[in-house]
């Protein structure tokens, strides 16, 4: 059933924001931002962790969640380390992440030989 659950809940999250891209102007990038930010903030009031807790990786995966992570990232390295965790806090909490996608980036790139658009 958590299988079901993840799959029913991401696939919402991305079904608004492709509803967000048709409907609106609003550029790719742009969204993207928005996506993290609301993130952020909703880890901030307290929304998020219910919810994730309840959709797992439905909810941890899209870039809400990323967003969710950079905020408890931040929260708790402000905690422990004070001003200074507002600079590295996000970083070391999403660094697994942002490596994974940059090693397998260029993994894909290496193995695959894209080209540009022409």
């Amino acid at each position: 059933m958590d299988y079901i659950k993840a799959f029913v809940v991401g696939g919402l999250i991305c079904a608004l924001v492709q509803i967000l891209m048709e409907k609106t102007k609003l550029m790719p990038g742009r969204i993207m931002v928005l996506l993290v930010v609301s993130g952020s903030v909703l880890g901030a009031l307290g929304l998020y962790e219910p919810f994730l807790k309840w959709a797992g990786a439905g909810a941890s995966v899209p870039l809400l969640g990323f967003g969710n992570t950079l905020f408890k990232g931040v929260k708790t390295a402000l905690e422990e380390e004070g001003a200074l965790g507002l600079f590295k806090g996000g970083l070391t909490a999403a660094s697994a992440g942002i490596s994974g996608a940059l090693i397998f980036g260029y993994l894909a790139s290496v193995l695959f030989k894209p080209k540009m658009k022409g």
